[in-house]
């Protein structure tokens, strides 16, 4: 089959899988304006242009606690039952018109816990809110399944909570676990306990590994805590050497790890150079199961349509190479096969059929 060029237009029209998305780093400029007016916490400013700007810049340090830093915003907004519901509902109508099929949005909720709510107030608002706006993007024609991961923050010391929570609500709306924050110096390891409750109770998860630390936090997250996805995982390239592979990455491309990748915000952080040069199109090509995500919409200013095309424009990506990352990102998905089969058959692949 002939290569397939894309324009910007088709990209928007193309069901769209996101695995590595952060509620509380996509937020409406305007919303956090209004919410920040109602707490009464004091904003950079209070223009909403100029606040999606200052995040931007914010975030281009090169450096993952700067940019992990410009959460506080976005937080003191999400410490109410109103706010939670609002920046839920907003998340799912947002991916909806970018084109989503299926999302999983992850957040920590220890960090909602400063107005009072306990971490299951805070889950059970925020399964309400998203299931409002599925509700409405349906009704709307733009359908959107969206599952929760909850996070456990890995440089504090509730993690073990966040795992049970995602245990309660499984069959809730929560669809898997994940631990962020700071990695170096914070190995993923000081938490097998919650792992292993995670690993006898059936819930999958993933870890942030390989983004702002090496090998060893990939081996790590995947040898000793049995995560079976890599949050970006762009440090495997480490151990490939003109194109062989060494037996880290052997496991993870022979045994389907997906990686999580994010292009945009792996620049911000500093972990990778170009969009030209993002190791996931060298990945791609070995044929490791890479997915495009956004890691953070507001922080990184970008979309799933902004993220594919960059790739186009910067990285030669061809609508083949989009829906192969769309189909590894649905492949990996922590829902039932057989959803995740109806999303590829229904949906994606006539899709993708008509664009080439």
């Amino acid at each position: 089959m002939t290569a397939t060029r894309v324009d910007a237009d088709v990209i928007r029209r193309l069901p769209k899988a996101v695995l590595h998305d952060h509620l509380d780093g996509g937020l409406r400029p305007a919303t956090v304006v209004e919410l920040a007016a109602e707490v009464g916490h004091t904003l950079p400013t209070t223009d909403p242009d100029e606040l999606a700007a200052w995040y931007f810049e914010a975030a281009n340090s090169g450096d993952l606690v700067r940019y992990i830093a410009t959460f506080e915003h976005t937080l003191a907004v999400m410490q109410t039952r109103e706010g939670l519901l609002r920046t839920a509902e907003e998340y799912v109508l947002d991916l909806a018109a970018d084109g989503v099929v299926y999302g999983e949005v992850r957040y920590a909720p220890e960090l909602n816990t400063n107005g009072g709510l306990t971490v299951p107030e805070v889950v059970e608002t925020v399964q309400e809110g998203l299931a409002a706006g599925m509700a409405k993007a349906a009704a709307a024609g733009t359908p959107v399944r969206v599952g929760t991961l909850l996070c456990g923050m890995r440089m504090f010391d509730r993690v073990r909570e966040a795992a049970d929570a995602a245990v309660a609500f499984r069959d809730a709306g929560v669809v898997g676990f994940d631990i962020a924050g700071a990695e170096a110096g914070f190995p993923a390891a000081d938490h097998r306990d919650a792992f292993e409750h995670l690993r006898r109770e059936s819930v999958p998860f993933t870890i942030h590994a390989g983004e702002a630390d090496g090998l060893s936090s990939i081996h790590q997250a995947l040898q000793i805590c049995g995560a079976q996805r890599i949050g970006h995982g762009v440090r495997i390239t480490d151990d490939i050497v003109d194109g062989k592979l060494g037996r880290l990455a052997s496991w993870v491309r022979d045994r389907r790890v997906a990686l999580e990748m994010c292009p945009t915000s792996n620049l911000q952080t500093g972990a990778a150079t170009s969009i030209a040069e993002h190791p996931i199109t060298a990945l791609k090509d070995l044929g490791f199961r890479v997915t495009l995500n956004t890691d953070n919409r507001l922080v990184s200013g970008t979309t799933m349509t902004r993220e594919m095309s960059l790739l186009v424009e910067e990285a030669g990506w061809t609508v083949e190479d989009l829906r192969t990352v769309t189909l590894n990102a649905l492949k990996s998905a922590f829902i039932p096969f057989d959803e995740r089969n109806a999303l590829i058959e229904d949906l994606v692949l006539p899709a993708y059929a008509a664009a080439l």
